[in-house]
């Protein structure tokens, strides 16, 4: 399976390969809504809870879901779904996990226009990275399968014996914390050629863009 998803994606076409990479210019995709048709990380909890599984988590969320009205902190939510589902899992587990997710269901999350662009990206000379509010572990095996040059995603908290602690060792990798993400990586000074993005978590990043890219890409598996 995991063969299937490489040959779909066909990342060994691109390879940006080049002694000077570090003054290549970025091109950054936001992954949920962007590359994908839905939220990619609500999918992977659903899929590994199971039905029965998931909905009762679901239910023990409803006041974190209710205070979410509230305070509008999107981080916060998604920490808390993290400890409700993934809280005490080991750390080799849950990468096995998100690996076999996105085996199979690449084909069916992936808008094949966003993947078309990202192909053409690969092209040219260029780092192409995704910049995502996704846990960076649930979307890196989707990132190596298409070739990227980074993940840059939110990071997951582990305890001393590597096991999930059900929460976030740093901000959500959204809105500026992207900017910062990106510039931490590839240095202050970095050109970003394009991104692509779907929400004002994307603004910044945007706006920071040669070339930016807001919803243009509507394609569904």
């Amino acid at each position: 399976m995991a063969q299937e998803f490489t040959t779909a994606l066909s990342p060994s076409e691109t390879a940006a390969e080049d002694p000077n990479g570090a003054d290549l210019p970025v091109v950054a995709f936001d992954f949920d809504g962007t590359l994908t048709v839905r939220d990619s990380f609500t999918a992977f909890l659903r899929w590994r809870a199971g039905p029965a599984r998931y909905a009762l988590g679901l239910a023990r969320l409803v006041p974190a879901l209710i205070a979410y009205v509230f305070h509008r902190d999107r981080g916060r939510i998604k920490a808390q779904a993290v400890g409700e589902f993934l809280k005490g899992v080991p750390h080799d587990r849950l990468e096995a996990d998100a690996r076999r997710f996105a085996e199979t269901h690449a084909r069916k999350l992936l808008r094949p226009d966003a993947v078309a662009a990202w192909k053409r990206w690969r092209t040219q000379r260029v780092r192409l990275v995704i910049v995502t509010a996704s846990p960076e572990m649930t979307v890196g095996p989707f990132g190596r399968g298409l070739g990227a040059d980074a993940v840059l995603g939110t990071q997951l908290s582990f305890d001393a014996d590597n096991r999930v602690l059900g929460a976030f060792s740093g901000p959500n990798c959204r809105g500026p914390e992207k900017i910062v993400r990106l510039k931490e990586v590839f240095g202050p000074e970095m050109r970003l050629k394009a991104a692509y993005g779907d929400t004002s978590g994307d603004r910044e990043m945007l706006a920071m863009a040669e070339i930016p890219g807001y919803r243009v890409f509507k394609g569904r598996p």
